[in-house]
């Protein structure tokens, strides 16, 4: 699968909770206010992101029917830039709006469960300037920020988030921004 069919289909270190507990969600979400542009701080490596070499993405709008549009970007290693459009609702029983499902699959198989992947909000910044994001496996993990370079101790904050649910921090790859 490639970027542009897939970026986030949607995360142990000692005192950690990778012993099948899921990861905690921050208690809620103002999708409102959650809604804009991202830049990618650091990720797990995984399959959907292969080709991307930097200037990583994502921006969420929020829709009248409550799901979210979303749109990621990167430049990919010939420095071409590529993007994957994909759309966000809650998960079923979210009322907190920090548990939602990503799709960027055709609208036509919306009905198959496992084009919907989890994208969890583990952690928030004070207002909303950062975000981690994982997902209940542990597989995937994002640190996300509203500007290119996040300050150090917020970075550490968030790494931190992640680290105290579960996550191994270690797989953690910082992006590059700003080439």
């Amino acid at each position: 699968m490639t970027f542009s069919t897939g970026f986030v289909l949607v995360l142990a270190m000692a005192g950690g909770q990778s012993n099948g507990t899921p990861p905690r969600t921050v208690e809620s979400v103002d999708l409102r206010a959650y809604a804009g542009t991202y830049y990618e701080i650091a990720r797990f490596p995984n399959r959907f992101q292969t080709q991307c070499a930097g200037d990583v993405t994502a921006t969420y709008a929020l829709r009248a029917d409550g799901r979210i549009d979303v749109i990621n970007r990167c430049r990919t290693s010939a420095g071409t830039m590529t993007e994957a459009r994909g759309i966000a609702k809650r998960a079923d029983q979210d009322a907190s709006g920090a548990k939602l499902k990503v799709r960027f699959a055709p609208a036509i198989l919306s009905f198959i469960p496992s084009v919907w992947g989890d994208y969890w909000i583990l952690g928030l910044g004070p207002e909303y300037s950062f975000a981690v994001i994982g997902d209940p496996s542990r597989t995937y993990l994002w640190i996300l920020s509203r500007t290119p370079v996040m300050p150090e101790l917020a970075y550490r904050q968030a790494v931190e988030i992640a680290a105290s649910n579960g996550f191994d921090v270690s797989r953690l790859v910082k992006t590059l921004q700003g080439r």
